[in-house]
């Protein structure tokens, strides 16, 4: 577990560099189409790119829970939910996570932030209605070793960055032909911008398609393997995958 826990943290700091490495490319190209001599685009492009890698790390959680449209809840709000958290985290040794609640029939559930210390779990209405104790408990403790293993700062971080740059690349089409600048009439340099836009707009889901299926098969053994160790009943999960399934 520890040599996925230094594993996870070696990938999110190389995915950070290489993130930060196109952004800084990207604005080279601004650079050569807008004929800046000052080289202000680049810098520009540089600070772009540490502030949007601060903001993936830091509110990258944030982005996704408000995208599922998630909504934390105290132990008030939800006993059953909350407890079932609380008693898993202390049973693991972790701090309880932010607890929210995603108004969805369909079963279920996910984890995100940057460390187990700034973590939340979101799980689906439907999961808490359709699934037994046992089945929960099951959902749930994986969703904890996910956080426990540091896959969510991972997953958090690949999410953040590659929706920045499919961003980036409708931004490059869209300058393409609206844009201007010195080299407006630069045909080369206008045929090189929309080329890396289109590159861009194809590659940026492969790659976080690729990159998820390169890491994702061996966390979630390791999260259904440590899941099973936290509640001693992997029939629990297992069940509810079915349910899921079905």
């Amino acid at each position: 577990m520890y040599s996925q826990i230094d594993s996870n943290k070696r990938k999110t700091i190389v995915l950070m560099a290489m993130f930060i490495i196109v952004i800084i490319a990207l604005g080279y190209l601004f650079n050569y189409y807008y004929g800046d001599q000052s080289y202000g685009i680049l810098i520009i492009a540089v600070i772009i790119a540490i502030v949007m890698s601060l903001t993936s790390y830091f509110s990258g959680d944030k982005i996704a829970l408000a995208t599922a449209g998630a909504k934390q809840i105290d132990k008030e709000a939800n006993p059953y939910v909350y407890r079932m958290v609380e008693n898993l985290c202390i049973t693991a040794g972790t701090p309880t996570p932010k607890v929210h609640i995603i108004e969805d029939s369909a079963i279920n559930a996910f984890a995100t932030g940057r460390d187990p210390e700034h973590a939340s779990i979101a799980i689906t209405q439907g999961a808490i209605d359709k699934l037994t104790n046992e089945e929960l408990e099951g959902v749930i403790a994986h969703e904890l070793s996910h956080i426990k293993n540091y896959d969510i700062r991972l997953m958090m971080v690949v999410i953040v960055c590659v929706g920045i740059i499919t961003l980036l690349a409708d931004f490059f089409i869209r300058m393409r032909f609206y844009g201007g600048g010195k080299s407006k009439g630069n045909n080369k340099a206008g045929g090189i911008i929309i080329l890396v836009g289109i590159i861009l707009a194809i590659l940026s889901p492969l790659f976080a398609k690729l990159i998820q299926l390169a890491i994702s098969r061996k966390r979630e053994y390791l999260a259904d393997a440590s899941g099973a160790m936290l509640t001693r009943f992997p029939e629990g999960l297992a069940n509810a995958l079915e349910k899921i399934k079905a």
